[in-house]
């Protein structure tokens, strides 16, 4: 398999993928290793993976570089991502404990009834390529912490990002017959599918989610589909400043090239300050620096998977012939790589497929509203349900709108953000299922009934 630099289009290497045979072997000796690692206390997992943690420390510069060159993420960028999983992993190692305990339900004389949580057994987790530390994190961390031994499928986009993840755990002192990887693209993806897995976890695109669904359905395990989203952001009339709004809210949109399944997608502006609020904006995108993801001071760098492009064109092509206004970009560079200059279209309208179907790119529609009944209205005409965001300086306005809105997380002032602490949830197509929180511990677990008469 050639892994390729988007940024230049070039092979940076070429790795053996497995096959049927090896993967086979690979979960013989999971379901062997998790027998033992169900067993081992809590404190050493906890040991490791803060272990695991530090290794992720010492070797942040090598893995931002290697993550950069095979994904396309502005080095800085690649350097805040594995900051942030680290971050969560610190979360985790002061809650496990908690959530993963025996909870004592109801007691009385000679009656104890009690909830324990057991592992699923060996997971699956086939992982994403635009924040392969974070959606790995969210998912091979509380699933090891709560017993499982894990066949780990890094994306074919973020291969070496992957094995670098792996050779770290391993480094940390976990044992190899805990976590072993998947290589390859969906022909691995697709053999892992018919293999004996006791849950798989898949972060990704609607459509191979719901291909996931499908084919695990029949064999009654846990799946857990956290997939795309259409993120809409609406801003009120009585924002105080226009300027730090419209820095927040474009870089929501535009962060990580915009190919982030909570980036903002579309915009919805009250009438009053439509204007100011796309003068500004087009202020903020032109300031931006497009280039290598290498250099420092670049915010735009190539999309990951050079496919992409044609998806994009193709929106804007539609929204222009629909009668969109492109105020800027609109178009893949000349030059080397996969790049897509930023683009930012007005006069939009929910028949374009701009602000209907996702987009994972530096593409924003930008659409006026007269007031917030009509913004809720617009906000909720999607098939996704992944975030919503509103900006006002009225709490009680922003959380009026969203607790109407059907979507897993709400944002007020903010947009783009994940906490471990909170679950992190898709609705309709956006998927179903939890990451983080105490929610996304126990998703790792089956919970147990003990009724204890003495």
């Amino acid at each position: 398999m050639q892994i390729i630099n988007p940024a230049t289009g070039s092979v940076l290497e070429e790795i053996e993928t497995d096959n049927e045979g090896l993967l086979s072997q690979k979960l013989a000796l999971l379901r062997e290793g998790q027998k033992s690692w169900a067993d081992t206390a809590l404190s050493h997992r906890l040991e490791i993976l803060t272990l695991f943690s530090e290794c992720l420390l010492a070797k942040r510069a090598e893995l931002a570089y290697t993550l950069t060159s095979e994904m396309g993420k502005p080095l800085q960028q690649a350097r805040n991502e594995i900051n942030g999983a680290r971050n969560r992993i610190q979360w985790f190692i002061e809650n496990a404990a908690q959530w993963l305990a025996p909870e004592i339900m109801h007691q009385e004389a000679g009656l104890t009834e009690k909830i324990v949580y057991e592992p699923l057994g060996v997971i699956c987790h086939i992982s994403a390529w635009n924040y392969p530390y974070l959606v790995g994190v969210n998912v091979f961390v509380p699933a090891l912490l709560a017993g499982n031994a894990v066949m780990y499928k890094p994306s074919e986009y973020a291969t070496l990002t992957g094995l670098a993840i792996h050779r770290l755990w391993l480094q940390a002192g976990l044992p190899a017959e805990v976590m072993q990887l998947a290589i390859g693209g969906p022909d691995i993806g697709e053999i892992l599918l018919n293999q004996d897995f006791d849950g798989y976890f898949f972060t990704g695109s609607y459509k191979t989610g719901q291909y996931i669904y499908k084919r695990v359905a029949p064999r009654m395990v846990t799946c857990q589909c956290e997939l795309g989203g259409k993120d809409p952001l609406y801003v009120t009339d009585d924002i105080q400043d226009i300027t730090s709004v419209v820095a927040a809210t474009a870089d929501g949109a535009f962060y990580n090239n915009g190919q982030s399944c909570c980036a903002v997608e579309r915009i919805y502006v009250h009438e009053k300050i439509y204007q100011d609020y796309v003068s500004a904006f087009m202020k903020e995108v032109k300031s931006w620096k497009t280039g290598s993801p290498l250099e420092p001071d670049t915010y735009i760098g190539p999309l990951s998977r050079e496919s992409q492009l044609a998806v994009l064109a193709d929106q804007v092509s539609d929204a222009l012939q629909k009668g969109a206004t492109l105020l800027t970009g609109g178009y893949r560079l000349d030059r080397p790589g996969y790049y897509f200059e930023p683009t930012v279209l007005t006069e939009v309208t929910h028949d374009m497929k701009v602000m209907r179907e996702e987009s994972f790119g530096p593409i924003i529609g930008i659409m006026k509203v007269k007031n917030d009944e009509e913004a809720l209205a617009l906000m909720n005409d999607t098939e996704y349900g992944l975030t919503a965001a509103v900006y006002s300086a009225s709490e009680e306005r922003a959380v009026k709108i969203l607790t109407k809105t059907d979507s897993g997380t709400g944002y007020w002032n903010c947009c783009d953000r994940v906490s471990a602490a909170l679950p992190w949830s898709g609705r309709r197509n956006s998927g179903f299922g939890v990451t983080l929180s105490h929610a996304g511990i126990r998703a790792y677990t089956r919970p147990k009934a003990l009724h204890l008469k003495r």
